[in-house]
């Protein structure tokens, strides 16, 4: 399945949620190449979002105050989106439920 750009930089700040990763295993969480993987993480360290470690001679990738700041925000519009999708629903299960009800009172009647 292809992904979209955000939704790229949403599996990788998710990735990075629980502890800071190598590019190979960010590669491997992200289900994403290291070539393609590395633009991204060049953005992401552009704005803020990530950070680089060195730990014995490896760099290491870890998100920054302002990643989880902005990868709680997606979270919250991923939810308030699930609501406004289940309130719809329900508006039109609302709307539909008259004309079935109504149909067995008709029916009701005539026996």
């Amino acid at each position: 399945m292809h992904r979209s750009k955000l939704e790229t930089y949403e599996a990788i700040l998710e990735a990075l949620v629980k502890k800071p990763l190598t590019i190979d295993n960010l590669a491997y969480e992200t289900n994403m190449d290291c070539t393609g993987l590395k633009p991204r993480l060049n953005f992401l360290l552009e704005n803020s979002l990530i950070e680089e470690r060195s730990r014995h001679e490896k760099t290491f990738y870890a998100l920054t105050e302002r990643g989880i700041t902005v990868l709680k925000t997606l979270s919250f519009q991923k939810y308030l989106e699930k609501i406004a999708n289940t309130i719809r629903t329900m508006d039109e299960a609302l709307q539909i439920l008259p004309t079935i009800t109504g149909n067995k009172e008709d029916d009701e009647q005539e026996s």
